[in-house]
């Protein structure tokens, strides 16, 4: 999941863009521009403040989810990540376990965001799904003297936004992962037992 995750924020911290338009257009109507907007906005943060970051990674939590956070359908992901087990929850526990996962992957995601060492990523193609509310932003990104890395988000417009509701990292589903995990510790503690356990991981830090 660490990995996973890594390549996320290195994905979302590449600065070298490739293959994609210099004009600028409207993040709101282009699914792409999301994407590509986000990554300016983050590597200029990581620019800016990195010795900061470096000493104090707590600070890097406000950036991300001001910055980030915005950009991605947790509600959502929350729902696809518990499947059935959503249905049977109480309004209480899904808004208690939206949080807290919440802030689970804004922490994973910051303390991954110092692994940044100029990877590149390259902006291929936006794949339209059979409803046209719904895309697939195709990236892939190259770890320096490494191979590339498919890393594709699944997004969604809703209320005239684009927002990722999934993220598909070398053919590995960021909310089928989590869902499989996030599962079988259902089953031993029920979903309170989950919720407890991503708050005391949050209280604590990772």
């Amino acid at each position: 999941m660490k990995t996973l995750m890594k390549l996320l924020a290195i994905c979302l911290m590449s600065g070298l863009a490739i293959g994609f338009a210099q004009a600028k257009p409207e993040a709101a109507d282009d699914p792409q521009a999301v994407i590509k907007q986000t990554i300016d906005r983050m590597l200029e943060m990581l620019e800016a403040h990195r010795s900061e970051w470096e000493k104090s990674p707590g600070k890097i939590y406000g950036v991300v989810e001001k910055e980030v956070v915005p950009k991605f359908d947790f509600e959502r992901i929350s729902r696809y990540v518990l499947g059935r087990y959503w249905r049977r929850a109480t309004p209480e526990q899904r808004k208690a376990f939206t949080d807290e996962f919440k802030n689970l992957l804004i922490r994973t995601y910051a303390t991954s965001i110092l692994n940044y060492n100029g990877q590149k990523i390259k902006y291929l193609s936006v794949r339209q799904g059979k409803n046209k509310d719904r895309v697939t932003v195709m990236t892939e990104v190259r770890e320096v003297g490494g191979p590339r890395v498919p890393i594709n988000y699944r997004m969604h417009r809703s209320h005239g936004k684009w927002r990722v509701y999934d993220v598909v990292i070398d053919g590995v589903s960021l909310v089928s992962n989590y869902r499989k995990n996030f599962a079988n510790k259902i089953r031993r503690t029920r979903l309170d037992g989950l919720i407890a356990q991503l708050k005391q991981k949050n209280t604590k830090g990772m």
